[in-house]
């Protein structure tokens, strides 16, 4: 299934679930940054709701992401109320969220999935900076409308903190973990902010000859949705060098142009 019929199903389902609650529904990620793959790309979407959701709207919800993300691509959603949205709140309270990873928790225990999933997280801050730059509205009102500024600060804690097991995850998730680093660094010395592909690019261009051909696999795993190893010595060298130059990196006061 082409993912523009999934994401006409999944506006058409969140209309028909929340009503007059719902105030939009946002794409960001891979699929608006120019470099979503059919076979190994999440479409990330924000859900923006004016108050709190019912509990058998939750179920309801639920229920249809499921199944959707069962026969289709794989999504990954967060249902955020609009007061959290502008301004900024970090962390960011949520409703409701679901990622792939979820999908067996939620197919045992349903409602206690639903009761639990909600709270804060701070990766909004990097996906709603991604939503202000290059995000798309699949319903609703303008993202300049819905979504305050994300200060420095908050963005950079947020991807900060996605890399913290960079050792380890760079052998259980390799090309995810080589690419993201990257564009952390990008943003931390240049203010970029990039896609993982555009991450990549930019560690060809801005980090030593020794690692170029690390990072060309990558890219190449990433462009093809194929998976990756990597030699233990390789990958401890490149994310503890990764992780030296992240520390060191002064903040940004502002966001570059950043790019594809």
């Amino acid at each position: 299934m082409v993912y523009s019929v999934v994401l006409n199903r999944f506006t058409e389902m969140s209309r028909r679930i929340l009503g007059e609650n719902l105030t939009g529904v946002y794409l960001h990620g891979s699929a608006v940054m120019g470099c979503f793959h059919p076979t190994a790309s999440d479409l990330d979407l924000v859900v923006v709701v004016e108050g709190e959701i019912r509990r058998r709207d939750k179920r309801a919800f639920m229920a249809e992401v499921a199944a959707l993300n069962e026969e289709t691509s794989a999504i990954e959603m967060s249902i955020v109320r609009r007061r959290f949205c502008r301004p900024f709140v970090y962390p960011t309270p949520f409703e409701l969220h679901f990622s792939p990873v979820h999908l067996k928790w939620y197919r045992d225990n349903p409602e206690e999935y639903v009761e639990k999933m909600q709270g804060t997280d701070r990766d909004l801050a990097a996906h709603f900076t991604i939503l202000k730059k290059y995000g798309a509205v699949l319903y609703g009102e303008p993202v300049e409308a819905v979504f305050g500024e994300v200060p420095a600060d908050a963005y950079r804690d947020s991807i900060c903190r996605d890399v913290a097991e960079a050792a380890e995850t760079i052998f259980t998730d390799p090309v995810y973990t080589i690419l993201n680093q990257c564009r952390v660094l990008a943003y931390l010395r240049q203010g970029l902010i990039l896609s993982k592909k555009g991450g990549g690019e930019w560690g060809l261009g801005n980090l030593p000859e020794r690692f170029h051909v690390l990072l060309r696999r990558a890219l190449q795993c990433y462009g093809t949705g194929t998976g990756m190893t990597v030699d233990r010595e390789e990958g401890a060298e490149f994310a503890a060098y990764m992780t030296e130059q992240i520390c060191q990196s002064p903040p940004q006061e502002g966001c570059g142009d950043g790019g594809f």
